[in-house]
């Protein structure tokens, strides 16, 4: 469906976070063959943000919610491609787990129902956006990632736990033409801002494949022009930035600090004060393969830390402020404020401490700054065992071929029976711990899924992991690895 101009109607969810916005802008210079229908919190702060696109000549804002289905269907009847952007987000998210499982799995699927309800569903592009939090704390050695690794996340990473159900509907909806997209981190100008204790949960040797916002929404607009591929639809994708975004945690922490006057940021805060372990994290082997498909990449990192920098004309002075301010004025009480790690310690909360350190007796023996070494990942490219033979084509799959997953998997199939190259048919599943679930070939094999109720049961993986060969290689610090 066009509209009489010729343009094609986008139906964007998430307009006004810092992503939907860059995504608005891009979509502003394309306003010769794009149009935006925006669905839009009636709150003070999103009626705020959305004011800026107010001489937007191709923008529409509707107001609603997306657990309104009247409100989605309205939106969608209209529209030739769906990006659904918008979400229940870190660190809102693990405070109100009820909230984000609402929205962000509510949301979903009231849009694919609000697809499925047109004449013309086959013809609607569907892009939805899941997380590199789905597959959780990925500290070196087992650094290097690709879809189809497990799904692991983090404990109380309720964010992390909607997105994988919400994957889950749309790889299984039955739609024609969809995409999962899983975001990694967004660099943006507010990353200099970020003043939250979830900056502890973030281990110094842990790793991201980041993107910035421009690159990041023109990757969504790109989506939805005339000549993206045709095989882009029906696949599960990793968003990264590629090689010149790779960097460990400690690297963008004295980067960003170094870029605003900042000589040595230990001096900020103690060595102990931030996790060692359950974040999430990765180098991708994979994501050159959205950059194929729809190209987008054009930033680097110093350009977009330089933007930032520019952006935040307050903080170049940083660096003049003497370091024992910073560190017990804004760091130590970060770390001491609720979901800090410190607050973790103050009051001998075992199980977190075990979560985020392994023990107190790990924690305390972190030492000082005296023994820290920069972390140096190897930057070589690895891939984790899928447990079936990848170089087989999908349309010649088997029973057998299922039999060979599950087995990886410490667990079986049983169903009966599979048509050769039914992909996209659910089949009946067991795993080690006798939980029965429903899930396609494709759901299974190719994206990392298995046990809905085990991959909830964050605090058993270790327990999993004893039976299941596929977990058991993240759940270790000596992954079975192959070269990508």
């Amino acid at each position: 469906m066009t509209t009489r101009t010729g343009r094609k109607r986008i139906f964007l969810t998430g307009a006004t976070g810092n992503w939907g916005r860059s995504i608005l802008r891009e979509f502003a210079q394309r306003a010769d063959r794009f149009e935006v229908i925006a669905l839009v919190l009636p709150t003070r702060n999103d009626r705020h943000a959305i004011s800026a696109f107010g001489d937007m000549e191709n923008l529409r804002v509707v107001t609603g919610d997306l657990t309104d289905y009247a409100a989605v269907e309205r939106c969608i009847r209209e529209a030739d491609v769906v990006l659904h952007v918008g979400a229940v987000v870190s660190p809102f998210a693990d405070d109100h787990p009820e909230l984000a499982h609402r929205v962000n799995v509510g949301g979903a699927r009231n849009i694919i129902r609000a697809v499925k309800a047109r004449k013309d569903a086959a013809e609607v592009g569907v892009v939805m956006i899941g997380s590199i939090a789905e597959t959780g704390d990925r500290n070196p050695p087992r650094h290097w990632g690709r879809v189809g690794d497990p799904l692991r996340a983090a404990r109380y990473d309720e964010y992390a736990q909607s997105k994988i159900i919400a994957e889950k509907e749309l790889v299984e909806s039955g739609l024609p033409r969809w995409a999962w997209l899983r975001q990694t981190g967004i660099f943006h100008p507010g990353m200099l801002q970020i003043r939250d204790p979830i900056m502890t949960h973030s281990p110094f040797a842990g790793v991201m494949e980041w993107v910035s916002a421009e690159d990041a929404a023109r990757l969504m607009a790109g989506i939805c022009e005339d000549d993206v591929p045709e095989q882009f639809w029906g696949g599960v994708y990793n968003i990264g930035g590629g090689e010149d975004w790779r960097l460990t945690n400690w690297e963008l922490q004295t980067r960003m600090t170094g870029a605003l006057g900042v000589r040595d940021v230990r001096k900020w805060y103690e060595r102990n004060w931030f996790a060692t372990r359950n974040f999430h994290g990765q180098w991708y082997t994979d994501s050159d393969r959205l950059e194929e498909l729809v190209p987008f990449r054009r930033d680097s990192f110093d350009a977009a830390l330089a933007r930032a920098v520019a952006a935040n004309p307050r903080l170049k002075s940083a660096g003049r402020v003497p370091a024992w301010v910073v560190k017990n004025l804004v760091i130590k009480r970060l770390a001491r404020r609720p979901r800090g790690t410190m607050t973790f310690i103050r009051d001998n909360d075992e199980e977190k401490i075990a979560a985020y350190f392994g023990s107190r007796r790990e924690w305390e023996a972190i030492g000082d700054w005296s023994t820290f070494r920069p972390p140096a990942p190897s930057r070589v490219p690895t891939r984790l065992d899928h447990g079936y033979d990848e170089d087989k084509a999908p349309a010649s799959w088997s029973l057998s071929d299922m039999r060979e997953a599950a087995g990886f998997r410490g667990g079986r199939v049983l169903s009966d029976g599979m048509a050769t190259g039914a992909v996209a048919v659910p089949l009946s599943w067991e795993c080690a711990f006798g939980h029965t679930f429903s899930g396609s070939p494709r759901l299974v094999l190719t994206t990392g899924h298995w046990c809905p109720v085990c991959v909830k049961d964050t605090a058993g993986y270790a327990k999993q992991a004893e039976r299941n060969r596929f977990l058991a290689q993240v759940e270790t610090n000596s992954p079975s690895t192959s070269p990508a």
